[in-house]
């Protein structure tokens, strides 16, 4: 296949993907590569960038907990941009910037409007990720739908497993767990789940 070949197949110039990231695993390194695969400039949203740019959900209770953010903004900068290049894509290839998602009347300030937004669904949070993409007209892509019990590895379940001192490397790209072991994540969660303001 020849290069402008490659280029008539993509979907877009430009595409946004986003996601909290809180720990980066396999699944979301696929999910990552199928967006990129459609365009050829990928912005990765970091969601949850910091407890004042997030909204409480009733479609998600959970996602603005502490236990499920421990990690900082520029962690998962950190994490993604080496993830992302150890799989093979290009920095001038993709961008990484914060995303307040669930404060639809701010991705302006942070995302360019023109690009094709992808989304997975897997539940009512997606649907409702999905409705603000459509409440402000931008062209939407839906990677896929599926049900929670075909969601794949969960980073909560990679958390849990941190916690509890049992094996969960083998569900994060290789980037990944110099970066969790070097920032003492293992231990910020085991003092969150004891006291939330640790």
């Amino acid at each position: 296949m020849t290069e402008s070949q490659k280029t008539d197949s993509r979907l877009c110039d430009t595409g946004v993907i986003h996601g909290r990231f809180q720990v980066c695993h396999n699944d979301h390194l696929r999910y990552l590569l199928s967006g990129k695969a459609l365009c050829r400039h990928l912005v990765v949203g970091i969601t949850n960038p910091d407890p004042f740019m997030t909204r409480t959900e009733s479609a998600d209770t959970q996602r603005n907990a502490p236990l499920a953010n421990p990690l900082t903004y520029y962690e998962r900068y950190h994490m993604l941009r080496s993830v992302l290049r150890d799989a093979g894509i290009a920095e001038d290839e993709f961008s990484i910037v914060p995303l307040p998602i669930n404060l639809p009347e701010r991705y302006q300030y942070y995302v360019p409007m023109d690009a094709v937004f992808f989304l997975s669904i897997y539940d009512d949070w997606g649907r409702r990720k999905r409705d603000y993409f459509l409440s402000l007209r931008l062209r939407t892509h839906i990677l896929w739908e599926v049900s929670p019990a075909e969601k794949g590895i969960s980073a909560k379940d990679v958390r849990e497993l941190m916690m509890a001192g049992r094996p969960w490397h083998h569900l994060v790209p290789s980037a990944v767990p110099p970066l969790m072991e070097r920032w003492g994540i293992a231990e910020r969660l085991r003092c969150l789940a004891a006291n939330p303001r640790c």
